[in-house]
């Protein structure tokens, strides 16, 4: 009898995970935006007057790419004045575990594991 040996291919990296979680720490804004979507601040005025610095050029950027990679959903309201809401989709909840993951795996790193 021979003896049969397995082939393991080669494993790749996944690549949309991979460039969605790079995208969103590529922008510095992103996890700002979680907190305060978690806090209840959904309307994109508000999230401006609540962080020094983010204008609204960067954070409707920012919200489209996350609105795109489906970790956040847009709900646009008709009336006067117009009314603008993100919520996170439930894609976005199991997405933002992982990056809490990344964190503490971050933190393990940085205290010497």
């Amino acid at each position: 009898m021979k003896n049969k040996e397995k082939i393991i291919q080669r494993k790749a990296a996944p690549d949309k995970s991979f460039r969605m979680i790079e995208t969103v720490y590529g922008c510095k804004w992103s996890l700002t935006i979680y907190q305060l979507l978690a806090n209840g601040i959904n309307r994109p005025g508000e999230m401006v007057r609540n962080v020094d610095g983010l204008t609204t050029k960067v954070l409707n950027e920012c919200l489209r790419k996350n609105t795109q990679f489906g970790i956040l959903e847009r709900f646009s309201y008709n009336e006067v004045p117009p009314r603008v809401e993100y919520k996170v989709t439930e894609f976005g909840t199991k997405f933002m575990r992982i990056l809490d993951d990344l964190e503490k795996l971050q933190n393990e790193i940085d205290n010497g594991i």
